[in-house]
């Protein structure tokens, strides 16, 4: 064999070794993101990868306030996190890099547990690091989404968002009218006679009123602590009707109508910052897809309904306002 033939030999060896070292390094780097992104997802935390300088970080608070669920491998998590906002807030606060939490709201308000956990969580916040909370209001921040928004040391508006329904709701059904048309008869065996709840009587409902009151006092307390106003005066405000954002800020409840991009100039100069950090959520093609597809599947009127009862109808005390369409 020729001598230039050998060294050809040779080179082919040489990169076709090179190419598969290559190739199984790529094959593990890839397989090891891929497998930190399924636990991200079956875990339910989040990529946290904040700048290296100076920033402010946006805390989004999208849809209603309830508790977090749990998200499958093909699930694709939407609307407001619970648990990844609290522990992203827990991060913040171990950055000596973040300057201050911009709040985002767009939330006709939720549960009132999981409201109020994130305002205290928001407190917490600035209580340990000394830094500022600010706000803005998109579409909505009525009820909880309200509540949740005393924690700011500045509001902002957008001059068509809707605010304010400082109030509590439980709601439910009764479903004994339907049960009587469609032949059903409902019976339960209890230990007491308000344990049963299906079919209210005026004790019961009284019995309820007292817990919406109590929850209605906190709720007023912390409005009047967070806008500087004592609690007669927000108990005329509070009266469950939302308010436009001029009304709002006649009334004391926001401190400034303005586009969100002049609030983020505003902010950031106050700061003296350059950059807003975003959360990043962990999604891929795979679970995008399957979200898809499970929207274009057609629900049944019992899954329309179901779901309807589970989201508003739940029995659980709500900071909630309806929203008109």
């Amino acid at each position: 064999m020729k001598k230039k033939q050998m060294i050809g030999l040779v080179v082919a060896a040489a990169l076709f070794i090179v190419t598969g070292i290559a190739s199984v390094l790529t094959n593990a780097v890839s397989r090891n993101m891929l497998a930190k992104e399924l636990a991200t997802q079956l875990t339910g935390n989040f990529m946290f990868n904040a700048p290296m300088e100076d920033y402010i970080a946006v805390v989004d608070v999208l849809g209603t306030i309830q508790e977090q669920s749990e998200a499958g491998i093909f699930d694709t998590p939407s609307g407001y996190q619970h648990l990844t906002t609290k522990e992203y807030i827990d991060e913040l606060m171990s950055d000596h890099n973040n300057k201050g939490i911009l709040l985002y709201v767009d939330s006709p308000g939720g549960t009132v547990y999981e409201s109020e956990e994130l305002y205290l969580k928001l407190v917490e916040y600035k209580e340990t690091t000394g830094r500022p909370v600010w706000g803005y209001m998109a579409h909505y921040a009525a009820s909880g989404g309200y509540l949740i928004s005393m924690a700011c040391d500045r509001i902002y508006a957008n001059p068509n968002t809707t605010t304010g329904s400082i109030g509590v709701i439980m709601s439910g059904f009764d479903m004994t009218g339907l049960y009587e048309k469609l032949g059903i008869k409902y019976f339960s065996i209890t230990s007491g006679e308000y344990k049963d709840s299906t079919q209210m009587t005026d004790e019961q409902i009284a019995i309820y009123q007292e817990q919406v009151d109590e929850f209605y006092s906190k709720f007023v307390r912390i409005v009047a602590e967070g806008r500087d106003m004592s609690e007669e005066e927000v108990r005329v405000l509070a009266d469950g009707r939302t308010y436009t954002a001029d009304q709002a800020l006649e009334n004391g409840l926001i401190d400034e109508i303005a586009l969100y991009e002049d609030m983020n100039q505003e902010m950031l100069e106050a700061l003296g910052v350059d950059t807003f950090y975003h959360l990043e959520s962990p999604s891929d093609m795979i679970s995008s897809l399957f979200a898809r597809i499970e929207r274009l599947v057609p629900k049944s009127e019992a899954q329309i309904l179901t779901e309807a009862a589970e989201e508003l109808e739940s029995g659980v005390p709500m900071y909630y306002a309806e929203q008109l369409e």
